[in-house]
């Protein structure tokens, strides 16, 4: 008997609790559906896009993604102003604890969202590009919501969260740019500018990834103590193999200036000895 009682005072207080909330809980199952009918119309217009070729797929899920926790933000929040009232003081303290300890938590996640779509957005680099950061040479290989994937040439995989990818300076390679790479020399005052510039002219002839056009071409770049910089600038578009063809461009130099007896022993040294 007494489980009976038990029973019918339990669901009386879930109908009136029902009854008495009856609005709120309307309210809240609407902001239910019409959060996941929103959701569901950017999500499909979105991939729509991205299947016309107008928007990047990655970019397309991602901003999906941010778009689904605002929706879900919205209708939590609306949840909890409907039920304020009748829970009182346990409500408003759930949800001043919740959103303060929800707050500082995702300052750093929104700030990488944010980051990450404007880089999406904005395209500073793709997916496959070569990029130089923090001074060593990575290859972007997908590009998320909060943070960048790369792999670097030691085959090493780092994240990088979006925002420290926002606040840093970033050389981007790209996949198949024309870029402009360098070697210097700096022999003495004493040698020969001409035949110097003539005898590093011939470097590009022996590196097949040098590019005809732009031409290549040497600079006098700095005046030292006891020498004269020389530079040869020479363009190339294999970015892939950039730490390679660096390599080839500082044997060939030095093969030339071994062929043509220049010496490029540090002059300073030799001076101060002497």
């Amino acid at each position: 008997m007494w489980k009976i009682l038990l029973y019918q005072d339990v669901f009386s207080l879930m109908f009136n609790w029902f009854f008495l909330n009856f609005f709120p809980i309307i309210i809240s199952l609407a902001a239910v559906l019409i959060g996941y009918i929103i959701n569901l119309i950017i999500k499909r217009q979105l991939l729509k896009l991205a299947k016309n070729e107008k928007l990047a797929r990655n970019t397309a899920i991602n901003i999906s993604t941010l778009v689904k926790y605002l929706i879900i933000l919205i209708i939590l929040t609306v949840i909890f102003m409907q039920f304020a009232q009748s829970l009182g003081l346990l409500t408003a303290l759930i949800t001043v604890m919740g959103g303060t300890v929800i707050g500082f938590a995702s300052m750093s996640t929104i700030g990488n969202m944010i980051a990450g779509i404007i880089i999406m957005v904005s395209k500073p680099f793709s997916v496959g590009d070569r990029i130089i950061f923090n001074d060593q040479i990575a290859d972007i290989t997908e590009i998320k919501l909060i943070y960048t994937i790369m792999i670097t040439l030691d085959k090493i995989q780092i994240s990088v969260p979006n925002q420290q990818l926002m606040n840093s300076e970033i050389i981007d390679l790209g996949k198949d740019k024309i870029i402009r790479r360098s070697v210097s020399i700096t022999p003495s005052f004493k040698e020969d500018r001409i035949k110097i510039e003539k005898a590093l002219l011939e470097v590009p002839e022996s590196v097949s990834q040098v590019l005809n056009d732009p031409k290549p071409y040497v600079w006098i770049t700095e005046f030292q103590n006891y020498a004269v910089q020389y530079t040869l600038y020479v363009f190339i578009s294999d970015i892939k193999n950039l730490p390679y063809i660096d390599s080839e461009l500082h044997k060939a130099v030095l093969d030339v200036c071994n062929r043509h007896n220049i010496d490029i022993r540090t002059p300073t040294l030799i001076e101060q000895v002497s």
